[in-house]
């Protein structure tokens, strides 16, 4: 998968989550299956949904599970440097540009996290939750 540039690399990452270098930056790949994700930002946490009825079940699921604390995975815990703004996005869509349905900007400080991430099933709601905490 090398040989497939970027993308091969991401691919390649084992696990709920993994950093690949992007020319002088850092990506932060969000792995294992194909899931739909949002960020919810006063929780600083990517939702993967796994399975679940209703969509604000899973987001108040979500936010249960880390206002009452979560058992992070020991093998997915990655440090990351983000020096601003980041664009979630997709690789499976299309085409070298951005559209406006097809990506998610998500508002970083410059800073180096720590990327937490565990699977979860709360009732119906079955998650891949992954946490980024600043590092001072």
């Amino acid at each position: 998968m090398e040989s497939w540039g970027d993308y091969g690399r991401a691919c390649a990452i084992d696990g709920y989550v993994g950093v690949v270098a992007i020319g002088q930056r850092q990506a932060l790949v969000l792995g294992d299956e194909p899931a739909m994700t949002t960020y919810l930002s006063s929780e600083r946490l990517f939702l993967r949904w796994a399975a679940a009825y209703e969509e604000d079940d899973l987001v108040s699921a979500a936010r249960r599970a880390v206002r009452d604390g979560v058992n992070w995975d020991a093998d997915e815990d990655v440090r990351w440097v983000a020096d601003g703004p980041v664009v979630m996005f997709d690789s499976a869509w299309p085409g070298a540009e951005l559209e406006p349905d097809n990506h998610l900007v998500i508002e970083l400080r410059p800073s180096e996290y720590r990327v937490r991430a565990t699977y979860r099933a709360d009732g119906d709601n079955w998650m891949i939750l992954v946490q980024l905490q600043p590092v001072p």
